[in-house]
């Protein structure tokens, strides 16, 4: 799972008159792929609600309070993208998602657009700062060391 975060000073998605807004706070944009599981979903909840992207009250240090620590608002919105769940199974999962931040953090400061529906994002980037978070980017293999290793083993026999 991928999200893209924005820290913005306000933010909006229109779908034709219907308007989801929010003052200071993120934006997500958050891609599920075909396979990512409730692991992927938990890992991302929690990193979206501590990742530290604000200032302190007293606006001198920066990087030092989340949008949770600073009682901020989040928009959420599901672009698709080419490896994207299939729609039923993400609909659920994005559901699911946006469930889970309600519970870990205030369920009104959550905001969304409409699933599958074509929206216009309106977003004033704050900084700007602008974030990719991956649910797996410690997973993957490098790829230079597995070369290395069938290098290795090639001139070993």
């Amino acid at each position: 799972m991928r999200a893209v975060l924005q820290r913005v000073l306000n933010a909006s998605v229109t779908v034709n008159t219907q308007v989801s807004s929010i003052d200071r706070g993120l934006c997500i944009l958050l891609g599920i792929a075909f396979d990512d599981t409730i692991d992927d979903l938990e890992y991302m909840v929690k990193k979206i609600l501590k990742v530290r992207v604000f200032e302190d009250e007293k606006g001198e240090e920066m990087w030092s309070r989340s949008v949770k620590d600073a009682g901020l608002e989040i928009l959420c919105d599901k672009p698709s993208f080419h490896n994207a769940m299939k729609a039923n199974e993400s609909k659920e999962m994005y559901s699911t998602f946006l469930n889970r931040l309600k519970q870990e953090y205030v369920e009104e400061r959550i905001k969304d657009g409409v699933f599958g529906e074509k929206m216009i994002v309106n977003i004033v980037n704050d900084g700007p700062v602008t974030l990719e978070l991956d649910s797996r980017k410690f997973i993957y293999v490098d790829k230079s060391i597995s070369s290395s290793k069938s290098n290795n083993n090639k001139e070993e026999n």
